[in-house]
């Protein structure tokens, strides 16, 4: 059984899986990490291989005592990936973005695929049939967006995301409603259709936390799948454990 350990800003998802089938997902606060993480290997003894991965403040000394519990793997520019990384820069790589890659050559081999997470920002990966990550692109996310839009003006209020009814907003509410989610709408599927004057035949997977409220409104043809961030952690720690 292995212990998956992704850790964001504020708040980290704890998740366990089984002979590569996900069985249990946690939200937890970044302050009771260390805690839950002890109570659930008292409860799944089986446990001897974790991942973590930090975008985070969190360092990589911050879980030395984590290795008495397990075998542990922390995410990392140095760590060996089940893909050829062709990106300029490779130490400037996520860890967020590694993993989704990774999932997407343990879930859709040897395709051309498009790996779109729509979370704080909206990151697009690229990796070939030949197991080649060329990279991708970053955006502002919609969180981001109504937010900016409230932060950089003087009158202009901070919304929640919402389905506009309309293109045309007749209201200021109903115009940045409008503004934001079309315009993230018409991003994607833009990119989308970029890709494929290139890729016919390419896959194209939407994860992240706004992944459904945006799949429902999308044009193109896509996976949805939440989950596909953690699975592929499980993937990159098996393909550093063997198991």
């Amino acid at each position: 059984m292995n212990l998956i350990i992704d850790i964001g800003n504020s708040l980290a998802k704890i998740a366990l899986f089984k002979d590569g089938k996900l069985k249990r997902k946690e939200i937890v606060g970044i302050q009771d990490i260390f805690d839950f993480v002890t109570d659930i290997k008292n409860k799944y003894p089986s446990i001897k291989n974790a991942i973590i991965s930090s975008v985070g403040k969190l360092k990589k000394s911050d879980f030395v005592k984590l290795n008495d519990l397990f075998y542990l793997l922390v995410l990392g520019s140095e760590t060996h990936l089940p893909f050829n990384n062709l990106y300029d820069t490779p130490k400037t790589l996520g860890v967020d973005r590694m993993a989704l890659v990774s999932a997407s050559v343990y879930k859709f081999p040897k395709n051309n695929v498009l790996i779109i997470d729509a979370g704080t920002c909206v990151t697009y990966d690229f990796i070939t049939s030949n197991n080649d990550y060329i990279g991708g692109a970053i955006s502002p996310g919609l969180q981001m967006r109504y937010k900016s839009l409230h932060a950089f003006t003087a009158n202009l209020p901070l919304l929640e995301a919402e389905k506009p009814n309309h293109i045309i907003g007749k209201s200021t509410k109903g115009s940045i409603h409008s503004g934001v989610v079309f315009g993230i709408l018409n991003e994607i599927d833009g990119v989308i259709d970029t890709y494929k004057l290139k890729y016919p035949d390419l896959t194209v997977i939407l994860t992240g936390g706004d992944a459904i409220f945006l799949s429902k409104q999308l044009k193109s043809s896509i996976f949805a799948l939440p989950n596909f961030l953690l699975e592929g952690l499980n993937y990159i720690l098996q393909y550093n454990t063997h198991e």
